[in-house]
């Protein structure tokens, strides 16, 4: 089961109540089987517009094939999402000069002002997003939230993963490490 973009169009009551069950439900055949949802492994990251928390326009084309980003789809009320943080935090401080985070907060049932209130109280590292029509979503082909996504320098999808108990540092070493 998938939220796909059909999902995220529907009202934010329906949505958010879908999101939920699916998150809570599955979450521990999810959670094994993360590199099967979502957007490929080895696929080369799509461009996809969304907006900053201060409303303008932004694509996350400027990022791929520049850098190695990591981006996690996110919302402030996400339990898993909050149980990530504090590996976030750490990657951030500790491989922040070598890869681009990048945080894309969900539409569902937020505002970019309370996004942008949550991302000052807790200091979340990197550039952070406003998904406020589902493009990032959808093109990610975003399952839940706390979907993190891995990319190469070249842009190629090096790992997916679903849940507060990702090892990202081990994700973060493939994507920096030389390209042969």
């Amino acid at each position: 089961m998938r939220i796909g973009t059909r999902r995220w169009a529907l009202g934010a009551r329906q949505t958010a109540v879908s999101f939920f069950v699916l998150t809570s439900a599955f979450l521990t055949p999810i959670a094994v089987r993360a590199q099967d949802l979502g957007i490929s492994r080895g696929s080369i990251a799509p461009p996809a517009k969304m907006q900053t928390l201060d409303g303008k326009s932004a694509d996350l084309s400027q990022y791929i094939g520049k850098t190695p980003v990591i981006m996690e789809f996110w919302a402030t009320w996400c339990p898993n999402c909050k149980e990530l943080e504090p590996a976030l935090l750490a990657a951030a401080k500790k491989y922040g000069s070598q890869i681009k985070f990048i945080g894309i907060a969900v539409s569902v049932n937020q505002t970019p002002e309370r996004v942008k209130q949550f991302v000052e109280k807790h200091g979340l590292p990197g550039d952070q997003f406003f998904d406020n029509k589902g493009n990032a979503t959808g093109a990610y082909d975003v399952p839940a939230t706390s979907y993190v996504v891995v990319l190469d320098k070249a842009g190629k999808v090096v790992y997916t993963g679903l849940g507060g108990k990702q090892d990202l540092e081990a994700e973060i070493k493939k994507a920096i490490a030389p390209m042969s």
